[in-house]
């Protein structure tokens, strides 16, 4: 039950690009550049922090050797 209560209770993080040093913040938060994190909001129609940090782990995980091996084979 305190499961639940917690997560009712969490607050979901919205990127803002439409500001510099917004873009700036959440671009260097992500560890990527302020065009790429454009880029990522307009394909995914979403700013929610969470949607766009699991795209981009995905795209990583995509790109890796092992990943494209497996996809290869």
């Amino acid at each position: 039950m305190e499961y639940q209560l917690n997560s009712m209770n969490a607050r979901k993080e919205f990127v803002d690009i439409a500001d510099e040093q917004d873009r700036d913040y959440w671009a260097a938060r992500l560890g990527i550049s302020t065009e790429k994190l454009k880029s990522v909001v307009k394909a995914l129609h979403s700013m929610e922090f969470s949607k766009l940090k699991e795209h981009l782990m995905m795209e990583k995980v995509k790109s890796g050797s092992a990943y494209q091996r497996f996809v290869n084979q």
